[in-house]
């Protein structure tokens, strides 16, 4: 029977892998805690974190205030002494306005090419509503979302109405070529009204009739022309967004149309 080898000299201890286990546990350690430290987090919850691993998990010394203290675990591993400083700078930094701006300046550089964009559709649209003659039925706007145009009701329906008028067809259809050239962008159509109590079998309130007419516009576009329908978009909004007063005849008939909103790329594609 052969006998057990003796093991050498100075070999008692921890295993030789659990060397290597330790340091590559410290590496990830150091990792985490460099992603921490670059998250935008704020000063409080930055200290709650130190104090639960003070408590849980002994990685800081006792006392210790800031990841600057001390030193990390095991192996010889010296903390990044630094990190603290760098955290609180960047803080700093992007409390003043300072280095890359921060969320708030991206934000504000998105708004600004977003409404560039829809400036530069609404000269094109409005360009091409003067080319069709459309200029005394069609008012346009834009904002950093859209370009939007604006038809009368009174000029597409009758009073109670959902039936595009005859000679409203061709107005549409006009647009319709207008609107082609944007066929990866979201076209949105909005029906609206005055707050007049609308009450018919077919037609229970205003927000029904601004669907219908709505509905009604959406699916002409869609006979006529090339509109992307994966893109198109119809809704009813009622009485509930008015543009003038609805206690004058006048102000009453502006309410009454409807709004197709042409949205520019970065909204489309967001």
């Amino acid at each position: 029977m052969a006998k057990k080898k003796k093991a050498p000299e100075g070999s008692s201890g921890a295993p030789a892998w659990m060397a290597t286990f330790s340091d590559l546990m410290n590496l990830l350690l150091c990792f985490f805690v460099l992603l921490f430290a670059m998250s935008n987090v704020d000063a409080e919850k930055f200290q709650q974190v130190v104090a639960s691993l003070q408590s849980s998990f002994s990685i800081l010394p006792a006392g210790g205030a800031t990841i600057g203290d001390g030193q990390m675990v095991g192996s010889g591993i010296s903390q990044l002494k630094e990190l603290d400083v760098y955290y609180n700078q960047a803080m700093t930094n992007n409390s003043n306005g300072e280095g890359d701006g921060g969320e708030a300046d991206v934000k504000e550089q998105f708004e600004e090419e977003a409404l560039k964009e829809s400036e530069k559709m609404s000269e094109e649209i409005e360009s091409e509503i003067l080319k069709q003659g459309l200029s005394d039925v069609v008012n346009t706007d834009f904002n950093s979302s859209y370009v939007q145009l604006t038809l009368s009701g009174a000029i597409l329906f009758d009073p109670g109405k959902a039936d595009i008028k005859s000679e409203a067809k061709d107005i549409i259809a006009k647009i319709a070529k207008i609107i082609e050239k944007y066929d990866e962008n979201i076209i949105e159509i909005e029906g609206h009204t005055d707050n007049v109590p609308m009450s018919s079998s077919k037609f229970p309130s205003n927000d029904v009739l601004s669907s219908y007419r709505a509905l009604a516009v959406a699916d002409y576009l869609r006979t006529i022309s090339s509109v992307n329908n994966k893109y198109l978009k119809y809704s009813g909004r009622g009485e509930y967004n008015p543009i003038a007063d609805n206690t004058t005849a006048e102000g009453r008939a502006k309410n009454r149309r409807v709004e197709i909103k042409i949205y520019n790329s970065y909204i489309s594609n967001n």
